[in-house]
């Protein structure tokens, strides 16, 4: 089951590609893809096991769609940065200390 909100519509060129067949079925390869890498990360002990990796895989590949919208390379960098820390394994995270928030 999807979480769907109600009343949201999209309209332009973002609702033509989502309602695209073929990019519906790239957007399916990617995210098993990542699910497959993040399932090997799991089994290895790099990757946190307590989240299903197709559920994780979602979160990334959902997170890192809002790079488009960051206004810096800096804000990128520290979005990849979160994302990577979200899901690296408690046991295989280095101590990163603070996230740098004063970058623009």
């Amino acid at each position: 089951m999807r979480y769907e909100t109600s009343g949201h519509h999209d309209s332009g060129p973002a609702a033509f590609l989502h309602r695209d067949p073929q990019v519906a079925r790239v957007q399916g390869q990617l995210h098993d893809m990542v699910e497959e890498l993040l399932a090997d990360g799991a089994r290895d002990g790099s990757v946190r096991g307590d989240v299903p990796p197709g559920e994780l895989a979602a979160y990334c590949l959902h997170a890192l769609t809002a790079a488009g919208g960051l206004p810096s390379r800096a804000a990128v960098l520290r979005l990849v940065t979160v994302t990577l820390d979200g899901v690296r394994s408690v046991a295989a995270a280095p101590d990163q200390g603070a996230i740098r928030t004063d970058a623009p």
